[in-house]
């Protein structure tokens, strides 16, 4: 499991994200000033660091020099210029989100640079089904059959098993698994989504939100 360290100062953010990203599937720990995050760093391993810029005790821009590539870090953070995104990137931050931000959004792109790092989750596992992500195959534990899926049934699949107990909005899901919307039908999505049910035996478990999207229930 992915272990993210969040360095923000105000507390009911830090936990957001926290709440975000532990649904995810992933571990988090809290910094809530620059100092703190600096001891925090120095003692622990972390796969990724998500920092906010202005921060009591030492600055976000401060501890990319203390940090000097020992994690990839996502600036999030209010400070939305072009320059500040600017003078974020050049610094060797690995992406940049600016606040308010969405959480299906926060998601996709800590996925993203662990995933171009390599050190993105292979193995998802729900309701008996287990997904390597590399490999891209899909297989029913009870019986170790394996599951064949289309590559955008897979891609959905991977999506609402890193954001489950999250309601998806289905602009988010037609962004991150088609790259924007299809044109055309705009019943695809559903479409593909009846297909991922029945394949998988998840009629119950892919849940359509009402005016949002759909969303994977958490395995309990």
């Amino acid at each position: 499991m992915n272990r993210i360290l969040i360095v923000e100062d105000e507390r009911p953010i830090a936990d957001l994200i926290e709440m975000t990203l532990t649904q995810a599937g992933y571990q988090c720990d809290i910094a809530l000033d620059g100092v703190a995050a600096a001891d925090i760093i120095e003692e622990n391993r972390h796969d990724l660091i998500i920092l906010d810029i202005m921060l009591p005790g030492a600055s976000g821009y401060e501890l990319m020099d203390f940090i000097a590539g020992a994690a990839p870090v996502i600036f999030l953070t209010a400070m939305a210029s072009v320059n500040d995104r600017v003078k974020g990137l050049r610094m060797g931050a690995d992406d940049y989100i600016v606040k308010p931000f969405e959480p299906p959004e926060l998601v996709a792109r800590v996925e993203t640079v662990l995933r171009r790092l390599g050190k993105g989750s292979a193995q998802l596992i729900a309701f008996g089904i287990s997904v390597d992500t590399v490999a891209r195959t899909v297989t029913r534990q009870e019986d170790n059959t394996e599951i064949a899926l289309t590559p955008r049934e897979f891609d959905l699949l991977e999506i609402l098993l890193r954001n489950r107990g999250v309601a998806l909005y289905r602009e988010v899901l037609f962004e991150r698994a088609w790259g924007g919307e299809p044109e055309g039908d705009t019943r695809t999505l559903d479409l593909h989504i009846q297909r991922l049910r029945k394949k998988l035996g998840w009629q119950g478990h892919i849940r359509t939100v009402y005016k949002i999207g759909y969303m994977l229930e958490k395995d309990t």
